[in-house]
């Protein structure tokens, strides 16, 4: 995972005043004449543990010992190579794109999710190879092909995927993009749909205590989305896509040089559904009907020999849908009773920029600037319910990094602002507040280049609502012995509720409101206060001659204070403060094995155990399955001449029973069972591969055609005192299947 400054920003280390070091620069192969070094390579010692990764200018400084003899280098879609070290002078390295090598070069496929042994924190990399796998037509969509996240559907109307990581859903995430904090507040619902897929470059996932760099209000942990970069994508790039769903997108991506230090990007996205479906007969679109224009433009700017790097973007997206009974028309029945129907608009605007500079003569020492400022506008109803929310946000962050007597002692200072208003309307009543928080942060690392590290950071922060208060956190690695990675980390997270922004599916239902009031600033309620506790082991190996990994996983999260979401009483839906307990603990395995060429296997168990404490008892959290199986195969065949190449790629979920909302209390013919029953989800997809340039793709999702009967209940009177939309444990489409092309030139 790239460092939390910046994705061009990289804390490295170099001079050491204790140790000797080797000094070299990476640079790519395919343009010699630029003299432009490749940023973020890996490089370090054979079978060891030390390594570092090279700086914006391709520059790096690695630890030297005289019994250190093999020195390899490594990065992303490159050949990696092994070369003999015999003294100190400089190295100068050219790296190859694999796409330049000849047929016979090439013995494997390239793990497509990356785990590493070296970082000090649980961290995994999901590059561009694993979003292929699937359609990946959003963000949302993205995390099919991992076990770590829980994807599902909010509600039986929308259609909307949401996530979750050890048990907690996606408020308790972190989510950014590029290390600014981005999904959150107003877009928690939708906002992982407003990012298309072919716009993420990679993916970087944080299980447990994140970083303090970024703020406080990681719980469960942090997931960071890396964005294109119009440097190293590609020049011209086109994508197609269609499903017997009816939806239907296009984006296209081009990246220009405008000089030898400006390069600019536009991307462009477009997605489309205007046929409707209802495969159940329930009177109710199975899929929303939804246009959507999304638009970004990326400025990159690189001054190698002064040390300056920075972007800039802005981004502009309109979203559109509308859902409920089939025969629904927004311009006679909105605010009518002749049919249940609702809309959703939402139009955002984005603007951030980011300034780095490392001190040339001093490469391990370097700061930065984030700012941010994002208008987020929604303007919604559902039957006869409005629900409105305008959310500004500002965002900046200033940050330090240095060493303390040598790189084996790093740290990283700063502070950071943040500003969100609101303008809520929920019905008829208006919610409206300010929230303006000031905190500084330390974070110290130590790493003895063998075989421990650990990460120690603290920070203080001020909020008009939430007071002073100070976030800990701490993660520590350890290796007990020959490839293993044993890591441990613990810390604490706290964040504002946003109640009906983080719940509106509510307003798909005929639940009355129930906000109990504790006296709190927000919502009368007080904040949420989790801490986060865990441990993992990494273990590598081998196998009929074949690399493979298995990880043991079991994380805590503790709730000193909880907003609690009670869905018990089908004719409400209530929010108080937690009296009590709350806890959710998972424990996965997951292993990982090539177990012949070109052809992968990665299995997972996942097991949840939620317990909170609501006013009626001590409960499980309903509509999460304690038991998960997960399995994905993959394989290629080998690259032609001219690049044609097969893809296979196949994944299925097993979702055990799930613990349903109470609904004792309706009438007979709307009453659900206790637990809902266990089900197995097959996606599969085929990609042919004609050149470097063309490739076209066919897959299905949900191929057995599960789907859950009645998802709505009293579907047959929806202004009845018993609809209710919320309680989704499967999908409600069934099969669908979809087809694309990728058209590419570099």
């Amino acid at each position: 995972m790239k460092k939390i400054l910046f994705s061009i920003i990289m804390l490295i280390p170099t001079i050491s005043f204790s140790q000797q070091v080797l000094k070299g620069v990476i640079m790519d192969k395919s343009y010699p004449k630029d003299n432009q070094g490749v940023f973020g390579a890996n490089v370090y010692w054979l079978n060891t543990n030390v390594g570092t990764t090279t700086n914006e200018k391709g520059s790096f400084s690695i630890p030297y010992k005289k019994e250190y003899k093999k020195l390899v280098i490594s990065y992303v879609g490159y050949k990696t190579d092994t070369i003999t070290v015999t003294s100190l002078s400089p190295i100068r390295h050219y790296i190859i794109p694999e796409n330049q090598l000849e047929e016979v070069q090439i013995t494997s496929r390239k793990q497509a999710t990356q785990k590493s042994f070296l970082k000090t924190a649980n961290v995994f990399t999901v590059n561009s190879e694993e979003l292929l796998k699937a359609a990946c037509c959003n963000l949302a969509e993205s995390f099919e092909t991992n076990p770590s996240i829980d994807v599902h559907f909010s509600d039986a109307l929308t259609g909307t995927r949401q996530i979750q990581m050890l048990g907690l859903k996606s408020p308790y995430l972190l989510i950014t993009q590029e290390n600014i904090p981005s999904i959150r507040g107003a877009a928690q619902v939708f906002g992982l749909t407003f990012t298309p897929g072919t716009w993420v470059e990679s993916i970087q996932i944080t299980k447990g205590a994140g970083s303090v760099i970024n703020g406080y209000e990681s719980i469960s942990g942090q997931i960071n989305a890396e964005l294109v970069k119009p440097l190293t994508d590609k020049r011209f790039f086109v994508n197609a896509y269609g499903s017997l769903g009816g939806r239907l997108e296009l984006n296209t991506h081009f990246n220009q040089k405008v000089s030898d230090k400006w390069q600019t990007g536009l991307y462009v996205h477009g997605n489309y559904r205007g046929e409707k479906f209802d495969r159940n007969d329930d009177g109710f679109l199975d899929n929303p009907l939804m246009n959507q224009v999304n638009v970004m433009n990326r400025w990159q700017y690189i001054d190698a020999e002064k040390g300056w790097v920075s972007f800039i973007n802005l981004r502009y997206m309109d979203d559109s849908k509308q859902t409920g009974q089939i025969d629904f028309d927004p311009d006679i029945d909105r605010g009518t009773t002749n049919a249940w129907g609702g809309e959703i608009d939402t139009k955002r605007l984005d603007v951030s920029t980011k300034i780095g500079y490392v001190f040339p003569e001093l490469p391990y020492q370097s700061f930065g600037f984030q700012l941010a400022y994002s208008n987020h506008q929604q303007d919604s109803y559902f039957g006869l319910r409005d629900y409105n929310i305008e959310h500004q946000s500002i965002y900046s962050n200033l940050l330090f990094n240095s060493i303390i007597g040598d790189t084996r002692n790093k740290f990283t200072t700063g502070i950071s602002f943040t500003h969100d208003g609101y303008a809520e309307l929920v019905e008829t009543t208006n919610y409206n507040r300010v929230e303006n928080s000031l905190g500084t942060f330390f974070e110290y690392a130590y790493d003895n280049l063998e075989n421990f590290s650990f990460t120690a950071g603290l920070r203080v922060d001020t909020h008009n609502l939430l007071g002073t208060f100070v976030t800990p956190r701490f993660h520590f690695r350890y290796v007990p012995w020959e490839k293993a990675t044993l890591r441990f980390s613990f810390g604490q997270g706290r964040k504002s509720a946003n109640i009906f922004a983080e719940n509106q599916q509510l307003f798909s239902s005929s639940r009355q409101i129930n906000v109990q009031s504790a006296g709190g600033k927000i919502y009368g309620l007080d904040p949420e206060v989790a801490w986060n506790y865990g441990v993992s082991l990494l273990q590598g190996f081998r196998l009929f001659e074949r690399k493979g990994n298995i990880t043991f996983d079991f994380y805590r999260s503790h709730f000193q204070n909880q907003v609690v979401v009670d869905w018990e009483n089908p004719q409400q839906i209530s929010f108080y403060n937690l009296d009590g307990s709350s806890y959710a603990n998972s424990f996965q395995l997951e292993v990982n094995h090539s177990i012949a060429e070109f052809f992968n296997v990665r299995l997972a168990y996942k097991y949840y155990d939620i317990e909170i404490d609501y006013n009626s008892g001590k409960l499980s959290k309903p509509l999460t399955p304690n038991h998960r199986f997960f399995a994905n195969v993959g394989y290629e065949t080998k690259k032609g001449l001219k690049g044609n190449q097969w893809k296979f790629d196949a994944t299925y979920n097993f979702i055990g029973e799930q613990r349903l909302p109470n609904t004792s209390s309706n009438p007979v013919q709307y009453r659900l069972p206790e637990n809902s029953n266990s089900y197995s989800l097959l996606n599969a997809q085929i990609t042919k591969v004609f050149s470097k340039k063309f490739e076209v793709y066919i897959g299905g999702e949900n191929i057995t055609n599960l789907r859950q009967k009645n998802p709505i209940l009293a579907s047959d009177n929806p202004f009845g005192n018993n609809f209710d939309s919320t309680i989704i444990y499967a999908p409600v489409f069934g099969r669908m299947f979809y087809s694309g092309l990728r058209f590419k030139i570099d």
